[in-house]
């Protein structure tokens, strides 16, 4: 018989068997994380070391930043915005703008080349569109991003409407004090559409640095088709 208490079924006789099926989960399943930890850490990388690292350590809870003389949330914005970005004398009105007939025409495989370089996942800018929205239209008409973008290259100007980014504050691990903005970095988060047309523009630009021999024959990083290589067991043979 079954008597009910305030606290539960206590009297039940499959308890007991349920918690031994319960403990003998638990331990199973800390065994297992046991035997893949270590089979992750005897495998191990160069490349997976800090892979092991964060998950040993863990990831420091971010803090949020408590500036003198800023109480409020607008107050601190002012302060970072203006550590951060100085501000300009605005530009004078520019006259009236002629597409250049030198500069070759934007190709729909440039645009899928600098989506390719971009992780769907990535985090949008103000327009909220994500990455994979844009590549999936871009999949689909591609002659869309063309007209938006052929402009802004043949006119050789970047609208204000373009540049507008949302910035993230990240602060910087192992500080003293997180009471100055030097504590903290920003990240700036921009439209996808601007991120392609930086990326087609900075490949024009390096293409054309390269044709000239501008970049230093020692230089590897940043330079496709360049870089260091592995001569033995020892990385630093």
């Amino acid at each position: 018989m079954i008597t009910k208490t305030k606290k539960g079924l206590r009297d039940n006789p499959l308890r007991d068997v349920a918690n031994v099926w319960k403990a003998g989960y638990c331990k199973a399943i800390k065994t297992a994380k046991n035997k893949h930890w270590s089979s992750f850490l005897l495998s191990a990388t160069p490349q997976t070391l800090w892979t092991a690292k964060k998950f040993a350590y863990g990831r420091a809870p971010p803090r949020f930043p408590s500036l003198p003389g800023a109480e409020t949330s607008q107050q601190m914005n002012e302060v970072l915005l203006t550590h951060f970005f100085t501000l300009k004398e605005p530009f004078s009105p520019l006259p009236r703008l002629q597409p250049d007939k030198k500069v070759p025409p934007l190709t729909k495989e440039e645009i899928a080349t600098a989506f390719s370089k971009c992780s769907p996942t990535s985090v949008p800018g103000p327009d909220r569109i994500p990455y994979f929205t844009w590549k999936q239209v871009n999949r689909e008409n591609p002659s869309i991003l063309v007209q938006i973008e052929s402009p802004v290259v043949s006119l050789g100007y970047h609208p204000a409407s373009l540049k507008g980014s949302n910035g993230i504050v990240l602060d910087k691990p192992g500080k003293p004090s997180y009471e100055s903005p030097a504590s903290f970095r920003i990240i700036v988060l921009i439209r996808p559409v601007t991120k392609v047309l930086e990326r087609i523009i900075a490949s024009g630009l390096l293409l054309a640095a390269r044709s000239k021999g501008m970049p230093n024959p020692n230089q590897c990083g940043s330079l496709p088709g360049l870089s260091t290589k592995r001569c033995g067991p020892n990385p630093f043979q």
